[in-house]
């Protein structure tokens, strides 16, 4: 029965879309239609006022008067000029993702263009006039141990400005107070925080540690920024633990008594918090993952209001490693709920442990003469339903696309989600015999697409795709990473236009400049072959102007 529904409205959102597009089609042309009809209409009647017969005659005369000399110099310069309009609008279309011509017409001259797709690009190039929400990506690699070394090693940039200004922006939420005046080292440490030099941050560390050795932000610093491995950054972190219990306990005793102590404390336990995390994250990243496992389960008792870190993300990669299949079902059961916020984590995991059940034995070809089993069936809406939330993921998944270092902070549902969740749960879906075969037989062709031929006006199981995630994922990532686009977006109507006009003069004017005589010849067969096929519209024109009064321009005047 799920399944004949299933096919059922799936057909029915076929039919739909086509009419859609068909309804949308023809509407416009007959616009245009209707328009040309009136121009050549006006033209043809007011011939006589505006002189136009007398106008081509002398035009005529006047061109055949010209040497082919002339026409290799304006073929020529034409030819460049096109030249050059093609490659601004090339480059501009690779920056920015839109036609330099076309965005003008849309945000200026108002031609060819709904609400809608001037909106949309107003967005998208217009410096990011639609607001999006970028999120702390529970995955990040340590900047000291892991993104330097990648910078020492090819010499790029692993992280934006961008990113690395709201990671700042972060340590000031989370590690400071009010009260930070109070005391010099977190005085030192708030400036340390807002300091954009790398190694003016780490020399203050140090300077705060001098003031005070039992100043926890600091070690956090050191440990993020200046240790080289992972096992200097656990043990600093294990340094800063010490000092954090220490003051949480402290602060917890006071925090009732005024705004100020209660503020502080709430800095206590951001930076506690945020310490054990990142100790589980170290004893994941050395191999002790079971330790991680009972560390990141022990944090979420300690502290269940701090969902908003996503740590139940870490605990589900760390489970995943172990093969711990149904302990990820138990998290999926508490998070995969329809109040809570999703993520590619999330809907590609659930996917995963769907196929888990029978991507060992699936086959396309008996698959397409068999049909789909009940449990078939639901491993598919699994990866359709992924596949609808983030579109990019696949490609890293099946390594069509080389992955980078991920980004401190990612955007939902945009390429940077993506490369964050395929750099750790890639080895997750080679665990799982068949998983990436079944993920490739389903998602390029899958119904997520068809389903939704206009995913940034209406979605299927998620709200429509934000226009605005190429402009964010292109400040989030690196510029040597080249930024998946969702919808796919074709080469502009302008570049084509200008590319065949640049194209087609610079052959006329070689031609023109090696076989002049012969070109003339062409030109006037041309010319008189297509004064043949105008003549059957010509007689058409003389039957209308006959039976038509020969007053119509002075009546017409007179209204």
């Amino acid at each position: 029965m799920s399944k004949a529904f299933h096919c059922l409205k799936f057909m029915t959102s076929a039919v739909e879309s086509l009419w859609l597009n068909f309804v949308r089609l023809w509407s416009w042309n007959c616009l245009w239609l209707v328009w040309i009809l009136l121009v050549v209409f006006l033209v043809y009647f007011f011939r006589e006022s505006i002189q136009i017969i007398e106008s081509i005659s002398t035009m005529s005369i006047f061109l055949g008067s010209l040497s082919p000399r002339f026409y290799v110099a304006l073929t020529g310069t034409s030819s460049l000029i096109s030249g050059i309009i093609l490659i601004v609008e090339w480059w501009y279309f690779r920056k920015y993702g839109t036609s330099f011509i076309e965005q003008v017409s849309n945000n200026h001259l108002a031609i060819g263009s709904d609400d809608n797709e001037t909106n949309t690009n107003q967005t998208a190039d217009g410096g990011g006039k639609q607001k999006f929400k970028v999120w702390r990506n529970p995955l990040n690699l340590f900047r000291g141990s892991e993104y330097n070394r990648f910078q020492w090693v090819t010499g790029q940039e692993p992280l934006t400005f961008y990113d690395m200004n709201l990671s700042a922006q972060d340590h000031q939420t989370y590690f400071t107070s009010e009260s930070d005046h109070l005391r010099t080292c977190d005085n030192i440490m708030q400036k340390a925080w807002r300091e954009r030099n790398p190694q003016a941050r780490i020399r203050a560390a140090h300077q705060a540690l001098k003031e005070d050795p039992e100043c926890a932000a600091g070690y956090i610093l050191l440990a993020e920024e200046e240790a080289t491995t992972i096992l200097e950054a656990e043990r600093l972190f294990k340094k800063a633990l010490k000092c954090s219990e220490v003051l949480y306990r402290k602060s917890q005793i006071l925090q009732h008594h005024n705004p100020i102590l209660e503020a502080e404390h709430r800095r206590d336990t951001n930076v506690l918090v945020y310490i054990k995390r990142r100790l589980a994250m170290c004893a994941r990243k050395l191999g002790r993952t079971r330790e991680a496992i009972k560390m990141m389960r022990d944090l979420m008792k300690e502290f269940p209001l701090m969902n908003m870190l996503n740590i139940h993300e870490n605990l589900m990669e760390a489970l995943l490693e172990i093969q711990a299949y149904a302990d990820v079902q138990a998290l999926l059961h508490k998070y995969d709920d329809i109040s809570l916020p999703k993520s590619a984590t999330i809907c590609y995991t659930a996917a995963l442990l769907k196929a888990r059940v029978v991507c060992d034995k699936f086959s396309r070809e008996v698959a397409t003469k068999r049909g789909l089993s009940a449990a078939e069936l639901s491993a598919v809406e699994a990866i359709h339903r992924a596949v609808e939330f983030n579109p990019h993921a696949p490609k890293y998944l099946l390594e069509m696309k080389c992955l980078i270092l991920p980004p401190e902070h990612i955007l939902k549902r945009g390429d940077s989600e993506a490369v964050a969740y395929a750099f750790y749960h890639l080895p997750h879906w080679k665990h799982v015999s068949g998983a990436l075969n079944l993920l490739h037989c389903t998602w390029e062709g899958s119904a997520a697409f068809r389903m939704i031929p206009y995913p940034l006006e209406k979605g299927n199981l998620f709200y429509p795709y934000p226009n605005c995630t190429e402009s964010a994922d292109r400040e989030l990532l690196p510029a040597f990473h080249y930024v998946s686009v969702y919808p796919k977006k074709e080469w502009p109507l302008y570049i084509m236009v200008v590319a065949s006009v640049c194209t087609i003069t610079a052959i006329l004017a070689i031609l023109t400049h090696q076989y002049p005589e012969t070109m003339i010849v062409c030109a006037k067969t041309i010319t008189e072959f297509l004064s043949l096929l105008l003549t059957p519209f010509a007689v058409i024109l003389e039957k209308v102007d006959s039976l038509m009064p020969a007053s119509m321009w002075h009546l017409l005047t007179k209204i």
